[in-house]
């Protein structure tokens, strides 16, 4: 593991005063200040970004409205992670309840690979409820030409519905709502996909209400899908900018006072976790992956159901059902993750910027996750590979800050002709279909690339802490108030960092350090997960504040995320 460089955050004295008088918690106050914000934010319903002012969107509301009154079949096509399982979710809740006639089809990631292809098509003409008349994608679509085509010469229309990039040219769709596609005013280009197609909802309930199909102020409450919109903007660890913190916020609420989906209220039950207590944690580290498994290792359709089921045994078994599908990935990911860990070491990393490796048993729907503890085990670009059909290799990659890591892809793509069959993605993110026989030259060439583009021979992480924390709030009462919270992407959960002295400490099941620290007269119960090597009695600690309950009484905790002898 590379040690970080531990740097503080800029306090903003003049923001935190402002928000203090405005009556935020001091506390708060200042963390608020060093992230940027000069008021609290908006909280309620009416500060929501206007849905007209995301291009296409009252064109497709138009639309929506067009085929529901013509009484035609709609099909929503989602994509296979927590995002789209949610945008799909609310799509047919909410087209549903306004009177649509609507399925549901996902692809198989290892089939028909991703977004709405031809061969998704196919599969839609052949869909159990009908040969669908038109089509909407949600969490994408923005890239699948040829597969829009292919609707349109089917007889089936098409209205996408994405948040991924544009590429330089765009399908022949009848709308495109993208708040990320050129043009579009929209404020907020962090949305999600399940965002994106929750706006589309709110537009079409204002078609059918200027219709006279729905009362002035009638139709569904979408706020009732709030929680699933929340789900899948943290499981898409996008932007949490005001717009999303408001939407994450609301669904956060509603799931705090039990007015939640049954699929979500069984997935808190199997996850163990308690929804009266939701913060952001629970839904990127505990629900998101249980959805998101289906997708990796199964069928996300699983996922939908159980997000779609509203009857509360029902959804219990699908939750159960998810939750054994996690258990199999989590085994599958350490496993492949270890081998990883072994087979570089035997390698010596001689190529100093990147990761590149693949293992002929790997499983494709884990890959991503075994480059991402690539990622943070060696902090440099990763790209993990598992056997695809015939001589091909499919890979998942994820990148540092310092390095784009789509871009490092199109470099290697022309500096290599023919290697990459076709690759995708984004700066932190991205996927490929590699020639198997090309892999030795694709690793030299993507550490070369990886070089060009981030400027450098090798990367040094970087942890960002909020200081040092008072000791006055080293409670219980400080612990609750920062985990209820709106946490993120773009907006870090705090860090703190302080002196201490080691009193005592012992391992926890041979992997976690269980610590016992002193800091100005008060003692203090800490962990470090995943971390073996004894400390020395004078620390600096890098760590994040926890409430602690165990038999029915709560103690505040420290989680160490880095601690090293003090100078």
């Amino acid at each position: 593991m590379v040690r970080p460089l531990i740097l503080t955050r800029d306090t903003d004295p003049a923001r935190t005063r402002a928000l203090t008088a405005a009556g935020a918690h001091p506390l708060l106050a200042r963390l608020w200040a060093a992230r940027g914000l000069d008021q609290a934010g908006p909280t309620e319903w009416a500060a929501l970004i206007p849905p007209n002012r995301l291009s296409h969107v009252d064109q497709a509301g138009a639309l929506l409205a067009d085929a529901i009154q013509a009484g035609q079949r709609l099909l929503i096509v989602a994509d296979y992670d927590c995002d789209g399982a949610t945008a799909c979710a609310v799509a047919v809740r909410a087209l549903r309840e306004m009177g649509g006639q609507v399925d549901f089809l996902v692809p198989n990631r290892f089939e028909t690979g991703y977004g709405l292809s031809p061969a998704v098509v196919e599969l839609a003409c052949r869909h159990p409820a009908g040969k669908p008349d038109l089509l909407v994608t949600v969490d994408n679509g923005i890239a699948s030409i040829e597969g829009v085509a292919a609707a349109r010469a089917a007889g089936i229309e098409v209205i996408v519905t994405d948040h991924h990039l544009p590429g330089p040219a765009l399908p022949d769709a009848l709308a495109i709502v993208n708040p990320n596609q050129t043009g579009c005013g929209f404020p907020s280009k962090h949305l999600a996909g399940v965002g994106v197609i929750f706006y589309v909802m709110l537009a079409l309930r204002a078609a059918l209400r200027a219709r006279g199909v729905l009362p002035p102020k009638g139709g569904p409450k979408l706020e009732a899908c709030a929680d699933l919109v929340a789900l899948g903007t943290v499981a898409d660890v996008v932007r949490l900018d005001a717009n999303n913190r408001l939407l994450v916020g609301q669904g956060l609420r509603r799931i705090r006072q039990g007015r939640m989906q049954a699929g979500l209220a069984a997935l808190f039950e199997v996850a163990g976790r308690d929804p009266a207590r939701a913060n952001t944690n629970d839904l990127g580290f505990a629900l998101g992956p249980r959805i998101n498994a289906a997708g990796r290792m199964a069928d996300m359709s699983l996922g939908i159901h159980c997000l779609l089921e509203d009857d509360a045994a029902r959804a219990l078994e699908l939750a159960q059902a998810l939750d054994e599908i996690n258990r199999e990935r989590r085994a599958r990911e350490t496993v492949m993750r270890d081998e990883a860990l072994a087979h570089l070491d035997a390698q010596a990393l001689t190529r100093a910027a990147s990761v590149c490796v693949w293992q002929p048993g790997w499983h494709q729907g884990v890959i991503g996750l075994v480059a991402s503890r690539l990622k943070e085990t060696y902090w440099r670009p990763a790209l993990a590979f598992a056997p695809d059909d015939g001589d091909t290799l499919r890979g998942s990659g994820r990148s540092i800050p310092e390095v784009h890591l789509r871009d490092v892809l199109d470099l290697v793509s022309k500096r290599l002709p023919g290697a990459i069959l076709q690759f995708g993605g984004h700066a932190m993110a991205a996927g490929l279909t590699l020639r198997a026989a090309a892999f030795d030259e694709f690793s030299q060439q993507f550490d070369d690339a990886v070089r060009v583009l981030g400027a450098r021979e090798s990367f040094e992480p970087r942890l960002e802490t909020d200081g040092s924390l008072e000791p006055d709030y080293l409670t219980v009462e400080t612990a609750t108030l920062l985990a209820e919270q709106i946490w993120g992407a773009g907006f870090p959960p705090p860090l703190f960092r302080d002196r201490f002295r080691v009193l005592h400490q012992r391992l926890l099941k041979d992997k976690h350090l269980k610590l016992f620290l002193e800091r100005d007269g008060l003692r203090l119960d800490a962990v470090w997960f995943n971390h073996t090597e004894p400390l020395p009695e004078d620390i600096e600690a890098v760590y994040r504040l926890d409430c602690n309950t165990w038999g029915g009484r709560s103690s505040v905790q420290l989680l160490i995320e880095d601690a090293r002898a003090t100078p």
